[in-house]
């Protein structure tokens, strides 16, 4: 698979600046994305890359900054070297999960030890909303309760969840290199009780669920929060980030039309992960 990479160059360069720029042109087709000293470098299908519209998004950014760019055509290549020499270091949360990759050498003495080669599939934990989830699955009671992961990526999140006890899971993500991705790092995790499928909310409906993780974007959500309220049984759990504070309202309204009412949430560099809870229906 080709991919083109774009490299923004943003003035002021901070995380604000650069967590706006990812989840606003993930909305247009970008996959992956790494921050570095000038600002932000992200990944998007060769085939559908479009300047014209990457130049429309950057001049209605919702956010006062100065973001130019350049961009390359590259080929397949080993995304675990090019990880392991520039990006991907070893994460630890809480001192209770170690998130890293095979050619770390970081010792394997939390409770929970991830390997994660992410190739090009979003979710290492660097990003807010990796880590805020996965603080929320360290937090609750996972212990036999049926599991889906929507926008799986590397699937981190369905291999803890696993390792927490949530079983049986279903992991889902529309991208192939994801599948293949989620495929590779539940084996290389010894995660026994993980299907992985390749698709969107079009294969929902067909199995209920206790707890359901989605780790996407926000118009994707609230295009989708009905499909998930669906599937999920009465008393279960919907956790879903990737968006920020200002758009909780939209959730919460989407959410209130499908029996989901808000819990919590929680926020790091202003984006958030929020909790509902599907009431009992008569």
């Amino acid at each position: 698979m080709i991919y083109t990479e774009v490299k923004f160059i943003c003035t002021p360069n901070n995380e604000i600046v650069n967590g706006v720029l990812s989840a606003t042109i993930a909305e247009i087709g970008f996959e992956s994305f790494i921050e570095y000293d000038l600002g932000t470098i992200a990944y998007i299908q060769n085939d559908i890359f479009n300047k014209t519209e990457l130049d429309q998004v950057l001049l209605n950014l919702p956010i006062e900054a100065e973001i130019t760019y350049t961009f390359t055509t590259i080929e397949e290549q080993n995304w675990n070297e090019e990880w392991e020499k520039n990006y991907f270091q070893p994460l630890i949360i809480d001192n209770k999960c170690i998130i890293q990759s095979t050619f770390h050498n970081a010792p394997a003495i939390y409770d929970y030890n991830i390997y994660i080669d992410p190739k090009m599939a979003f979710g290492t934990g660097h990003h807010q909303t990796t880590e805020l989830m996965i603080r929320e699955i360290m937090k609750d009671d996972f212990t036999g309760k049926s599991l889906l992961d929507m926008g799986t990526g590397t699937a981190i999140l369905a291999i803890l969840a696993s390792m927490r006890g949530a079983n049986p899971i279903t992991a889902i993500d529309i991208d192939q290199w994801a599948y293949d991705n989620a495929m590779e790092n539940i084996k290389l995790n010894n995660i026994d009780n993980v299907s992985i499928k390749i698709g969107g909310a079009e294969l929902l409906g067909n199995e209920a669920y206790d707890i359901i993780l989605a780790n996407i974007n926000r118009n994707i959500l609230l295009n989708d929060i009905h499909a998930y309220a669906a599937v999920l049984n009465n008393g279960g759990t919907l956790y879903m980030s990737g968006f920020y504070e200002e758009d909780i309202p939209f959730i919460k309204e989407e959410c209130s039309k499908h029996a989901l009412t808000f819990d919590h949430n929680t926020e790091k560099d202003k984006w958030v992960a929020v909790k509902f809870t599907k009431r009992q229906m008569a």
